[in-house]
């Protein structure tokens, strides 16, 4: 028997074959014979190749796969595969499920693309061949279903033995495939046969250069038999002699297919059975499936299955090899290997559809009473870009405005609207706008390389200037400096009178007349009584007077004279010189200057508030942004734009209407470009404001698999090269200015924060304390000279000076320890802290 039959069909033909002993041979084998023995008559060319699937989710290491199947059979390979990955860590199956056609499929793998968008999916189709490649096909059409994410591992009886057609039919680049051939074409009897099909058959039309799986499978089925029957023949001629009779005999009566249940005998086997079967599983031959050999059990072996697949970026390519003997052998990555592009039609005209949407398409003005027709009715940046592209490619088109007046979405039944939908029916050959590229929009159209790089911005109203007040010069410092300022100053002051009464050498010892309360120099002359007294210039108005006079750069009559003094004196001139720099500098922006008080100078500002409104255009791809977003901010926002639906527009022309007229509670969430160019327009009342919040471009966008993107890309670059972009830029956005440069500029003076002028009250502070150390060490230095010099201990003479240092100056005759020096001459200050 020969022959290819359904699974039900199967299990009668497989029953008749072992009850009488016929070999049956037949191009596949149910998966549910597992357990063959050398009693099987059933032989199939058929190749076990299930753990060739186990090696390729090894190799791709997928730690989850979604099976889908549409027989019994594919349950029991996918009870094969499980039971051989369960050890492996991490590895389960995320869905299984049973399908009757496409349909079937294709609704479930919307579930899954609900449930899970972004994330990767694996996918094990265990179909038929013409199931699978309607499956796929009905995938890449479908615009609600992504193609990046997804790979599909070809398995089963006759989808994973994917024929030429799967070229042909599916799209190129389209979605990840991954499967099996069994006929490799560069074999020179595959080649032969070809040849000889093409010779013979040709008149009979169709192509004969295709060869299917169950096609080959057959082919040598049948030259199976044949050269089985050859070698028998040869070897025991009376066989062939039994079988010309026509019916089955046995020993020259007829086969009886009834059982004698009278005699309680069974039904009597062939006799050629056991021979025939025994020189069929030992042929070996080459074939259309390569070299054809069985085990004992009547199974193929040692066979070798191409392993091809398709990637976002190439054509189906043989990638490496599987056989039974050496497992799975990759060669290289599938490269990126384009089919045969399609000509461009240059002398089509092609139909480019746009929007109005200043600067980039507007309505030419009639200002002259000239009637504009075709593509002259319009200009902007995307007109003049169109010209441009068209010039390049060498083609004509037409302008046309979309009919809905929408970029393009997808509506609640899936389908796309606008540009996007326009081009997808084919109502439109190119869309030239300012359309941002996006993922979502990627899936269903090609884009160009960007023409126009952009952000996601945030507009709002110009806040209304004010003027200085009366208090003004007080703002170039903020509150914390001023404060700081004013310790500081009382800070210095006391720490001035400090090291003076510490430091010896502030000290002065004066002679004066009893009578007259003059002072002489030591020695002088008369007859006058004479007592001598140490006084210091350095009181504590006195050392008021002095940091005052410093830091109103103004001086004064009295200067230390110790080196702690002069330490003091010298960090506060440096600390007055910084500070009155800085403050003069920043004064005059504050006085001469108007301020713009803006309340939203960042996205963080207007997500931390609720006073102030922002939204975008509606399904716009602002608005995807936000929508799908998964940074905690931008959650944020979208969170109060989606509780508020009344802040959406339908347009950005209502949407700067609304910011212009909202006095400053509504800002816009809308392209860089429209906001730069909207804030050089009459009435110049609105402004950018803070970064942009995101990266993102312009494309021309044509039909998925266009002949025309080529060549739209090569023109993009090389207007980008060549700076005409860039022309074109300035020509409608900076040349069409019609704001005034004071209009623009933006007046707002910062104040200077303590963090600005930390380091001179760092300097200040540490010169302090070293004025402090000094004068501790000319007081220890003194004290110990003195406890020397009077031959006393240095405790009493420490003491000594400490008495003088907190109770000033006292009668210089009645100390013990301190012998007559040189008199000072200079007359007492007036201020001077004396104690006589």
């Amino acid at each position: 028997m020969l022959g290819a039959v359904s699974s039900n069909a199967f299990d009668t033909l497989y029953s008749y074959s072992n009850t009488f002993h016929v070999p049956f041979v037949t191009p596949w084998f149910p998966e549910k014979v597992l357990n063959a023995t050398t009693e099987d008559y059933a032989i199939t060319l058929w190749p076990d190749y299930h753990k060739a699937i186990i090696d390729m989710v090894v190799r791709y290491e997928w730690d989850k796969v979604i099976y889908i199947y549409d027989s019994h059979d594919g349950l029991i390979r996918l009870q094969q595969i499980d039971e051989t990955l369960i050890g492996r860590q991490n590895f389960h199956v995320e869905a299984v499920k049973r399908i009757i056609n496409e349909t079937d499929a294709i609704e479930f793998l919307l579930r899954i693309e609900k449930m899970n968008t972004w994330g990767n999916k694996y996918i094990i189709l265990d179909c038929p061949a013409e199931l699978a490649k309607k499956i796929i096909i009905s995938h890449v059409r479908n615009e609600r279903l992504g193609r990046r994410t997804y790979h599909y591992l070809l398995s089963g009886l006759a989808s994973s033995i994917m024929d030429d057609e799967w070229e042909t039919s599916i799209p190129y680049g389209s979605v990840n495939i991954t499967g099996f051939k069994i006929v490799d074409r560069n074999r020179k009897f595959v080649k032969d046969f070809l040849e000889m099909r093409r010779r013979r058959f040709s008149s009979l039309g169709g192509n004969q250069n295709s060869i299917s799986a169950q096609f080959a499978l057959m082919y040598d089925a049948v030259f199976v038999i044949v050269e089985a029957f050859n070698k028998l023949f040869k070897k025991k001629p009376e066989v062939g002699e039994s079988l010309k009779r026509g019916p089955l005999f046995n020993n020259g009566s007829r086969l009886d297919c009834y059982a004698n249940y009278s005699n309680n005998t069974w039904v009597t086997p062939w006799e050629h059975g056991d021979k025939i079967s025994k020189h069929l599983r030992k042929v070996e031959m080459e074939g259309l499936t390569g070299d054809v050999k069985f085990n004992e059990h009547g199974r193929r072996r040692n066979f070798t299955l191409q392993v091809v697949k398709m990637s976002l970026n190439s054509v189906l390519q043989r990638v490496g090899n599987w056989s039974d003997v050496y497992g799975l052998s990759l060669e290289f990555e599938p490269k990126t290997i384009k089919p045969i592009e399609q000509e461009i039609d240059r002398n089509k005209t092609y139909i480019v559809t746009s929007i109005i949407e200043e600067p980039y398409i507007m309505a030419k003005p009639n200002d002259t009473g000239v009637k504009y027709e075709g593509n002259d009715r319009y200009e902007g940046y995307c007109k003049d870009l169109a010209d441009l592209v068209a010039k390049k490619l060498n083609i004509k088109y037409e302008l046309r405005l979309v009919k809905d007046k929408v970029y393009g979405s997808k509506n609640q039944h899936g389908e796309w609207d606008g540009m996007v939908g326009e081009l997808i029916r084919k109502e439109a050959d190119m869309a030239i706008a300012s359309m941002t590229i996006t993922s979502e929009r990627q899936k269903a159209i090609d884009f160009s390389k960007p023409f126009m790089s952009l952000g996601i911005s945030i507009m709002i109203k110009k806040p209304v200037k004010q003027k200085p007040g009366v208090f003004s010069f007080l703002n170039p410092l903020s509150k914390e400096i001023w404060v700081s300022v004013i310790f500081s100053y009382l800070a210095v002051s006391v720490v001035l009178f400090i090291v003076s009464r510490f430091s010896p050498y502030e000290w002065k010892l004066l002679h004066c007349e009893e009578e007259s309360q003059r002072s002489y120099p030591v020695g002088g002359g008369g007859g006058h009584s004479l007592s001598t007294t140490v006084a210091n210039d350095f009181s504590i108005l006195n050392s008021l007077w002095f940091a005052l006079g410093a830091f109103m750069q103004q001086g004064c009559d009295i200067t230390p004279r110790s080196i702690s003094g002069r330490i003091v004196g010298c960090v506060w001139w440096f600390f007055t010189l910084i500070l009155i720099s800085s403050y003069t500098a920043n004064l005059a922006a504050f006085l001469t200057v108007e301020r713009m008080v803006t309340p939203i100078n960042s996205p963080e500002d207007l997500a931390s508030q609720t006073e102030v409104e922002y939204g975008t255009l509606t399904n716009g791809s602002t608005w995807e942004f936000f929508s799908k977003s998964q940074i905690t901010l931008f959650n944020k926002m979208w969170e109060f734009m989606n509780s508020r639906k009344h802040v959406f527009v339908k347009s950005y022309d209502e949407g700067i209407r609304r910011v212009r007229d909202s006095k400053g509670k509504y800002a816009l969430l809308i392209e860089s470009p429209k906001n730069d160019y909207t804030n050089e327009r009459q009435p110049c009342d609105t402004m950018k404001v803070g970064r942009n919040l995101d990266a993102k471009g312009f494309g021309i966008a044509t039909a998925l698999h266009s002949p025309l993107m080529k060549e739209i890309n090569l023109a993009v670059l090389e207007l980008i090269e060549n700076g005409e972009l860039t022309k074109l830029k300035n020509r409608w956005w900076s040349y069409r200015t019609e704001c005034k440069q004071s209009d623009k500029q933006d007046a707002l003076g910062n104040e200077l924060s303590l963090s600005h002028v930390a380091g001179i009250f760092y300097i200040l502070i540490g010169g302090l304390i070293l004025a402090m150390a000094v004068a501790l060490l000319e007081f220890c230095y003194k004290s110990h000279m003195e406890a020397m010099r009077a031959k006393i201990p240095l405790t009493d003479a420490m003491k000594a000076k400490a008495r003088l240092t907190i109770g000033g100056g006292r009668d210089f005759d009645n100390g013990r320890y301190y012998a007559p020096a040189e008199v000072d001459q200079d007359q007492v200050h007036s201020n001077t802290h004396t104690q006589v």
